[in-house]
């Protein structure tokens, strides 16, 4: 058997992977609802990014006399919160803690989850009972009262929060890479590859982590909006991200105490988490449905 011949089972594989995402781009952007997200995500994203060039006070600069003034108050369009900061100027650099702490523990409980769970389920026999089954341990407690109780060990840091959420999200993201390796591992085409006498590692690499990184990535991007709102709630409770920093759950805490006299001030970073979080969910469902090849 020649070299080509020995090497066409990954290089069909390869092609079969380019061709899939050729058509989950080309299903994305006839979605409207995914371009809009997406341009939402996008817009926030940019937003917190250039937040210092942007013509914005200074989210840090308190004011007894201008405190807790409406929406639509000249020099203050979102109005002042209750140390006379800008609203709208804190909204914009909270972006981008919360979307910080939002998506940086999903991507390493991505990358850590993949390898773990490919491992798992190609490996099969005694190392995937090891794995999973120390997996299953973290499984045991519900992931918020989890994440509450690593944070309050590491300490109110913000990046003890992503450490303490990263924890949380890997064994969800290990448990569907393993599943889905285990459904990938006996297709023909990786069975076509064992015989033609390629390794195990190429085998991982070029057939069966393009078939896994779909639906695990599709599954991550709805954990995003989870981790934001759980991120969010830390805050809140008082050990998550510390004053003054202008994050959202955190705003939200210290907003709380005039939510009946001033209720738009109070709900402004709340409608934030909601937008960017229903903007993430409909964007993963939109990523399922267009990997979906029965559609």
């Amino acid at each position: 058997m020649s070299a080509a011949e020995l090497e066409s089972p990954a290089a069909n594989g390869a092609t079969r992977s380019r061709s899939h995402w050729g058509r989950v781009w080309r299903k994305l952007a006839r979605d409207r609802v995914a371009i809009f997200c997406a341009a939402v995500l996008i817009l926030v994203a940019l937003a917190s990014i250039f937040a210092n060039v942007l013509p914005l006070p200074d989210p840090y600069d308190s004011s007894i006399l201008n405190r807790l003034k409406s929406w639509g108050t000249p020099g203050h369009p979102l109005g002042t919160d209750e140390l006379g900061r800008d609203m709208l100027a804190r909204i914009v650099h909270g972006a981008r803690l919360s979307l910080l702490c939002g998506v940086l523990p999903i991507g390493i409980a991505f990358v850590i989850g993949t390898a773990l769970g490919m491992s798992a389920g190609y490996a099969g026999g005694v190392a995937n009972t090891v794995i999973m089954r120390s997996i299953d341990v973290l499984f045991a407690f519900p992931s918020v009262l989890l994440a509450i109780a690593i944070s309050g060990v590491l300490g109110a840091k913000m990046m003890n929060v992503i450490i303490s959420l990263t924890i949380v999200f890997i064994p969800q993201i290990t448990r569907i890479a393993e599943s889905v390796t285990m459904a990938v591992r006996n297709l023909e085409y990786i069975d076509a590859a064992r015989a033609s006498g390629a390794s195990a590692f190429t085998i991982v690499r070029v057939q069966v982590l393009p078939n896994v990184l779909g639906p695990v990535f599709v599954y991550a991007t709805g954990l995003v909006p989870v981790s934001m709102i759980v991120a969010a709630g830390l805050s809140f409770l008082g050990i998550g991200t510390q004053p003054p920093a202008p994050e959202w759950g955190l705003m939200l805490n210290s907003l709380r105490t005039v939510m009946y006299t001033h209720p738009l001030l109070a709900i402004t970073p709340g409608v934030m988490i909601f937008v960017v979080s229903i903007c993430f969910n409909l964007l993963s469902d939109s990523l399922r449905g267009a990997m979906d090849i029965s559609r």
